[in-house]
């Protein structure tokens, strides 16, 4: 019994892993954390001396003190109380530069491409809807032909659709 347990369960983790969901999720993260690292190159190595053009070098050296005296004590522990709000903008750049190439290079591409593959597959139903209107019409026509060909024929009017035939 608890063999066919252990395979109920495994059979259970294999369809869960191999749902569209779990695996775009696993990639989706995977991608996302080789982008973290380009994202916090370019903000490291071009933003922060753009910044840095202003002020110190690094942004992370940006801080106010709150309670004095700050610095580092004697003892090499700080002292003071300071905010680092340099760090805080450093972070805020990593995201807002994230999020916009993932919108402008990944979701707007992706939401255009998908708008495009949805037009054209309303524009194949139309035409195919299209077709089949008019080969109803076509059929009607070619019944009401033959229906009035017999009655002309014969004299006598079929009393149905079906005595027609």
């Amino acid at each position: 019994m608890s063999e066919k347990k252990n395979e109920s369960v495994l059979a259970g983790f294999k369809a869960f892993l191999m749902r569209g969901n779990v695996v775009d999720l696993a990639v989706a993260v995977v991608i996302g954390a080789a982008f973290t690292n380009i994202v916090n190159s370019v903000v490291k190595g071009i933003i922060s001396p753009v910044v840095g053009t202003i002020g110190t070098q690094s942004l992370d050296g940006y801080k106010t003190c709150i309670k004095n005296p700050c610095g580092i004590g004697a003892n090499g522990q700080p002292t003071g109380v300071e905010i680092l709000w340099g760090s805080v903008l450093n972070a805020t750049l990593t995201f807002v530069i994230t999020a916009a190439v993932v919108y402008f290079l990944m979701v707007l591409p992706m939401a255009k491409y998908l708008a495009k593959q949805e037009a054209r597959r309303k524009a194949r139903e139309g035409v195919q809807e299209t077709m089949e209107i008019t080969e109803l019409e076509v059929l009607k026509e070619i019944r009401d032909t033959l229906v009035s060909q017999r009655t002309h024929s014969s004299g006598v009017a079929p009393t149905t659709t079906r005595d027609a035939f």
